[in-house]
């Protein structure tokens, strides 16, 4: 088994760091990758031309592709609409929010929107996974696939020390669900800066994977991108940061995978 996963998050299209998301589109391309996942926040405010250039972007990464919206894929500042309507714009040009489903020999992968326009909490923004419909999603497949990958914007497990807090309700118990379901790998973005962290009560193998950001919004980390390369008893993970004229590593790491 050899999977390939290009892992991309927060491009934040109106305020994108132009020169690395043309540099990051390039390495991916080249990267050939068994999925590509972008984990939201593909716009900046919601605005439509953020959109339109979003989908001009995602139509050049390679196939096949699971996407899922971050909280700034709504109509940020335009509070009737993202009580209402929240994610009308995402699916004009992007797609559906819920539910993406991939499925390969050696891999299945769903998704799960986490972001919601707005909340009965203070901070709206904030992440929020429907139990419901994490249930009801169905890993099974065609041949047996030997990894498991979730992907949805927000961290659902908190991370201490990092500079924004994903805050998701039912996080806990989705994780919980999630290793139910002998998942092995959740990808996430948000934080804007790219972290691994194993998954509690999963035992060994199984992680938590964020991406950082390709936006000028930086968090302390550079702007970077995410591979990921599952190999017999390893996944090699990279987090390519942006030099200003090249991505460099900056940070690996090498992860067990699960026992057979």
């Amino acid at each position: 088994m050899k999977v390939r996963v290009a892992h991309l998050s927060d491009i934040h299209f109106g305020g994108e760091l132009t020169e690395a998301v043309e540099a990051a589109t390039r390495e991916v391309v080249a990267f050939a990758p068994t999925l590509t996942v972008v984990t939201g926040d593909l716009t900046l405010n919601g605005q439509p031309s953020e959109f339109r250039a979003a989908a001009r972007w995602l139509a050049r990464l390679p196939a096949p592709r699971i996407v899922t919206p971050g909280n700034h894929d709504t109509p940020y500042w335009n509070l009737f609409l993202r009580s209402l309507a929240p994610f009308d714009r995402y699916r004009r040009n992007i797609g559906r929010e819920e539910a993406a489903v991939f499925d390969a020999p050696d891999l299945a992968a769903r998704s799960l929107n986490s972001a919601r326009g707005a909340q009965p909490r203070l901070n709206w923004s904030r992440g929020a996974i429907s139990m419901r419909r994490l249930r009801e999603i169905d890993w099974r497949t065609d041949s047996p696939a030997p990894l498991r990958l979730f992907a949805c914007h927000h961290p659902l497990l908190f991370l201490e020390g990092a500079p924004v807090e994903g805050g998701v309700r039912c996080g806990t118990e989705a994780v919980a669900e999630l290793v139910r379901a002998d998942v092995d790998l959740i990808l996430s973005g948000h934080v804007h800066n790219p972290f691994v962290i194993p998954l509690p009560g999963a035992g060994p193998g199984r992680w938590a994977i964020g991406a950082g950001t390709l936006s000028r919004r930086l968090r302390g980390t550079p702007a970077s991108y995410t591979t990921i390369v599952a190999a017999g008893e390893v996944f090699e993970v990279t987090a390519l940061g942006w030099s200003g004229q090249r991505f460099e590593p900056f940070q690996t790491w090498r992860l067990p995978t699960k026992p057979a």
